[in-house]
């Protein structure tokens, strides 16, 4: 089979479409608002057609090269818990969300793949948005599932469930399956991060390492109208505190050979992990290269979707796509 086009919208860093290349995928163009994510995208691959811009202003009729891509790819920026839904920021991610199922009626691509928070999947609260997606994808002639994953099982080193639409055109519905785990073992922290945090000659490297033994918790990128980076919520910092591990911020780089790590005495005895060792835990290859200061490149990295996970759902659509059409499928949703 030749090599299968896509187009990806909220591109941020790169992690979901960097996944589909894995896969075998070539993009035809990748969307982001953002100045500092299209300066990513196009920095790690100058070939990329990138376009700065905001999906609800786009208009597909002036990129007609996106028209019958094999695939059009979403990684959209996270709907809030069902504890926030009526916010209003969380309105304009759910309107990122409709504005993707309406690009679908332009492009007709063969398949569409969006991620998002886990609770899109089944949480009452979304019931409104996935009946909306249900009856424009019925309408045109989709088939789709909603699932999840754990990035953990495609050997990511970080507890991160992905709520997951795919959808395909009838034909080729039936020969799609969700991806199975990549892994039999996590990838703990330790293991992750042990050669990063040995490079300037720390001397507990090997010490610290070998007692975080566990997945990381979800990074989480934070609102851009926030302050400095930090590793997630309350919840997750005591996470990171039990291996040892400030969460409260991101270091400028790794430890030194004069660095003193003991935990017990409180936040300057923990060691602090850096940006590239956070979009290592996110499971982007290590020449992988963030535009902007240390708090863009954190946000961009918390906010991606984890290659691993990308390529493994290309993987899975890519062989949907290659198996023969099923004849005379009639269609109907799937749950």
């Amino acid at each position: 089979m030749s090599e299968l086009r896509f187009v990806d919208v909220c591109a941020g860093a790169g992690g979901l479409a960097l996944g589909l290349e894995q896969a075998g995928f070539d993009p035809v163009l990748l969307l982001d608002k953002k100045r500092v994510a299209c300066e990513t995208l196009r920095m790690n691959r100058p070939a990329w057609q990138v376009l700065e811009a905001d999906l609800l202003d786009f208009a597909p009729s002036r990129h007609r090269e996106i028209y019958d891509v094999d695939l059009l790819s979403a990684g959209l920026p996270r709907v809030k818990s069902s504890a926030a839904v009526a916010r209003t920021d969380t309105e304009a991610e759910l309107r990122l969300l409709e504005a993707t199922v309406y690009l679908a009626h332009a492009v007709r691509p063969r398949a569409l793949l969006i991620e998002n928070v886990p609770g899109l999947v089944n949480a009452p609260d979304f019931e409104p948005i996935r009946d909306f997606i249900r009856k424009e994808l019925d309408h045109l002639g989709y088939r789709f599932r909603w699932f999840v994953l754990n990035a953990a099982d495609f050997g990511v080193p970080q507890e991160r469930k992905q709520g997951v639409l795919v959808a395909l055109k009838d034909e080729y519905f039936h020969a799609f399956r969700p991806p199975e785990p990549t892994v039999r073992e996590h990838l703990s922290v330790g293991r992750a991060l042990r050669r990063s945090m040995a490079v300037r000659g720390w001397r507990d490297a090997d010490r610290w390492a070998a007692q975080a033994l566990c997945v990381a918790p979800t990074l989480v990128g934070g609102s851009d109208r926030r302050g400095g980076p930090d590793l997630g919520p309350t919840g997750s910092k005591k996470a990171w505190a039990r291996i040892g591990v400030d969460g409260g911020t991101v270091a400028d780089d790794v430890p030194g050979p004069d660095f003193v790590w003991a935990p017990g005495t409180g936040r300057d005895g923990m060691v602090r992990i850096t940006t590239d060792q956070a979009a290592l835990l996110q499971g982007f290859p290590p020449d992988w290269r963030f535009a902007g200061k240390k708090t863009a490149r954190y946000r961009q990295t918390g906010h991606a979707s984890p290659p691993p996970v990308g390529k493994a759902l290309g993987l899975a659509i890519t062989a949907a796509l290659g198996a023969s059409p099923a004849p005379g499928a009639g269609y109907t949703s799937t749950p």
